[in-house]
């Protein structure tokens, strides 16, 4: 039986087992992987951003295949096409949306009329303070130590503000790989840990060995932020890819942004009036400036590169700063089992301290 300390409000808010949140990493969060999480007792988000409508409908038919569990579907709701996603996710009952950009709040509310769990990612107080405003029912919280778009603030200082300013479940990501992290997530107020590079290195994971190679072989030190792809802070392994952008000039990033946008553009089914109309909300919304919405398309199309086509040199590698300490690949399965029976034992470990702290005090007293 697990430790009761682990069947947290994250667990009954989402109906999975355990309190373990694989993230929906685009180009790398595909049926497979999201059903094999589902089924060993955590829960797994579908990459819809990177996906058409007709794409996403095609993904969770292609996960209730392979599980009965329930899982969420990952999205931008300011996309062309959102509309269309969210209305799928309500057809087929998905359990839950997550998202990482500002909403509109009508959106927040016809999913959450539909039962739909809405768990934006954020990675700054104020910004989970907006999100749970709009209606969120959970907020997974991303430290800086975490993979692609981060924040500045780590994981151990910005969870605890977090926790003390909502009344929401909280999840703890950025930095997250075992069962000691996640014991220590919950030492800090949250409700359960999200991953995604430990996810990335499993046997599950679509993503080419010749890629999912280069990040057992990196180093802490190698795994840096960079503003180069958009202007906001994305944190990424050093390779030969990112070393080339890091000295090309405004006006080259700018050229390769419209080169990507159109690429994504013909890719998701958009077009060009939509891709720009995205950029504007996107500007709107989340206080960009109109350069760096438009090179927002850089990073889809460049981690693709890696991510599908298997050319780890060629394209840029999103990473977060655990990957460092990593050197294997288990099962998904076999990595969930690993977690929960490690923080059952480090709970177990305190326990058995607190007795014989107890039991101690009680001698003395006699």
């Amino acid at each position: 039986m697990t430790n009761p300390v682990l069947n947290t409000r994250l667990c009954q808010l989402l109906d999975c087992e355990y309190p373990i949140i694989q993230t929906a990493m685009g180009w790398v969060a595909d049926p497979n992987l999201v059903a094999a999480t589902c089924n060993a007792g955590g829960f797994g988000f579908l990459a819809g951003a990177v996906m058409t409508p007709a794409q996403v409908e095609q993904g969770i038919a292609a996960i209730k295949e392979k599980t009965t569990r329930p899982f969420g579907v990952n999205f931008h709701m300011y996309a062309p096409g959102a509309d269309q996603i969210i209305d799928i996710c309500i057809q087929q009952r998905v359990r839950a949306v997550s998202y990482s950009r500002s909403p509109a709040k009508s959106s927040v509310e016809k999913l959450k009329q539909a039962g739909i769990v809405c768990m934006p990612t954020v990675g700054a107080l104020k910004h989970a303070e907006k999100a749970v405003a709009m209606g969120a029912d959970a907020v997974v919280v991303q430290g800086g130590e975490g993979g692609g778009h981060t924040g500045s603030v780590s994981s151990n200082i910005l969870l605890p503000q977090v926790v003390d300013a909502l009344n929401v479940p909280v999840i703890a990501a950025g930095g997250f790989k075992d069962g000691r992290g996640l014991v220590a997530a919950l030492s800090y107020g949250a409700e359960g840990i999200a991953m995604g590079t430990r996810f990335l290195l499993t046997r599950e994971c679509p993503v080419p060995d010749a890629t999912k190679q280069e990040y057992l072989k990196s180093a802490t030190e190698q795994i840096i932020v960079s503003r180069k792809l958009d202007g906001m802070p994305q944190r990424m392994i050093l390779n030969q890819c990112l070393q080339q952008l890091e000295t090309r000039s405004a006006l080259g990033m700018l050229w390769l942004a419209v080169r990507n946008g159109l690429a994504f553009t013909r890719l998701t089914g958009g077009s060009l009036l939509g891709m720009l109309g995205s950029a504007w909300k996107m500007k709107q919304s989340n206080g960009m400036t109109l350069g760096q919405t438009l090179m927002a398309a850089n990073a889809p199309m460049m981690i693709q590169e890696a991510m599908v086509k298997g050319h780890p040199q060629q394209g840029i590698l999103p990473s977060g700063q655990i990957a460092g300490t990593i050197g294997d690949l288990p099962a998904v399965e076999e990595l969930i089992q690993q977690i929960v029976a490690e923080a059952e034992a480090v709970l177990d470990r305190f326990a058995a301290a607190s007795t014989a702290a107890n039991s101690a005090e009680l001698v003395a007293h006699n």
